[in-house]
This record gives C-alpha cells, sequence and structure tokens, in this order.
C-alpha cells in the first residue's frame, strides 16, 4: 500500500482511533486531565474522537492500524503536530486529499450583480459627477463605475497550496516512519507518494 492508502485503511475501513498525549500541567510536570463535556465539545468541534480506547466498540482493529495510528499521533509540532495528525487522520477517514485548487485562476469579477428583464447586469455606484454640454444645454451627469473584486484571490489559492504542501510533508513523514519502524505485520508500505506539487504540472 501507499502510506494514503495505509491511513485510509486504518482510519477509513478499521476505525482506528488517535491517542493524542495530553497537555503537560507545568506545575505538577505532567498530563492533566479534562472534564467530560470538555471532550464532547472537542468531539463534536472537530468531528472525530481524539481521545479513543483500544478497541473499536464491539469489533477488533487490526494491529497495523493501532500501529499507524499511534504513528500519526506522533506527529512532531515542527510538521504541525496534534493539529496536523487530527487533519491527516480526518482527510484518511474521508478518504480526500486536501484540495490545492487545481485550476484556480483569479478572475476579475462585479461584487454585485443585479437581475431584472433583461437580464443580469452588474451593479454601479456613483464615484462623482461631471458636467457635460448635451444638445446645446449644460448637464450635471453621474459618473459610475463597478467595483469589482478578484476571486479567488492569490492568498486563498497559496493558502490552499501550502495547506497541502504541510499535509504531504507529514505523509512523508509518516510513511518514513512505518518503514523504518518495522513494526507492521501484515500491511506493507511502499515509498509512492501523492504528488509533491500537482500545481507546478498543470
Amino acid at each position: 500500500m501507499t502510506v494514503q492508502q495505509a491511513l485510509e485503511w486504518a482510519f477509513r475501513t478499521e476505525c482506528a482511533q488517535l491517542e493524542l498525549p495530553e497537555p503537560p500541567d507545568p506545575e505538577r510536570g505532567q498530563g492533566f486531565g479534562f472534564g467530560l463535556e470538555h471532550v464532547l465539545m472537542q468531539r463534536a468541534a472537530l468531528g472525530c474522537k481524539i481521545d479513543g480506547g483500544r478497541y473499536k466498540l464491539g469489533d477488533y482493529t487490526h494491529e497495523d492500524a493501532e500501529v499507524i495510528a499511534a504513528t500519526v499521533s506522533g506527529m512532531p509540532d515542527s510538521l504541525g503536530g496534534k493539529r496536523m495528525a487530527i487533519r491527516v487522520a480526518e482527510l484518511a477517514r474521508a478518504g480526500l486529499t486536501p484540495d490545492w485548487m487545481p485550476g484556480a485562476v483569479p478572475r476579475c469579477l462585479p461584487v454585485e450583480m443585479k437581475r431584472n428583464r433583461h437580464g443580469d447586469h452588474a451593479t454601479t455606484v456613483v464615484v462623482g459627477t461631471e458636467r457635460v454640454l448635451s444638445r446645446g444645454k449644460w448637464r450635471t451627469v453621474e459618473v459610475r463605475a463597478c467595483p469589482v473584486m478578484f476571486r479567488p484571490d492569490a492568498r486563498q489559492i497559496e493558502a490552499a497550496r501550502r495547506a497541502y504542501d504541510a499535509w504531504w510533508k507529514a505523509l512523508v513523514w509518516v510513511g518514513d516512519g512505518l518503514i523504518a519502524g518495522g513494526m507492521l505485520t501484515e500491511v506493507q508500505v511502499t515509498n509512492e507518494m501523492p504528488k509533491a506539487k500537482p500545481w507546478e504540472l498543470c
């Protein structure tokens, strides 16, 4: 399996759970617990269980899936730590790859559109007035302009591609750890990876 397939198998098929370390208590030099309300709120916000036990309810979770989940749980802070571990697990559970906005190019669009019986039209705003000579008389007319925006803007595209790159680096780390660790009994992880920067190949 590729590392992405192994992650999807572990989190999607085997329903493995992340076992993330609790934050340390600086006064006692150890972790501290949370109340049930806090745990339930965090689960609802994340959409996944991050403090799960060793086994699925009523089912056995394959040992290799547990090893994969434990490897993801140990994501170093330099790669995003707990937040990235949760992101990797969520994407694997959903069978998704981060959206790097393929083919996205900033386009100039009207800020607002209006529809009438003649169709859709960009709204305009008054930006000033001018005096013009029309049919022998001076008249004051409005100068109107159409406010525009760029969508998606370059920052949105760049942020999506940075997020993909961070996920890709996390997958490299997980794959290297699984291969070097040699703790998988039945699953064999290959070196094959998703494309590193697919937008450069477009």
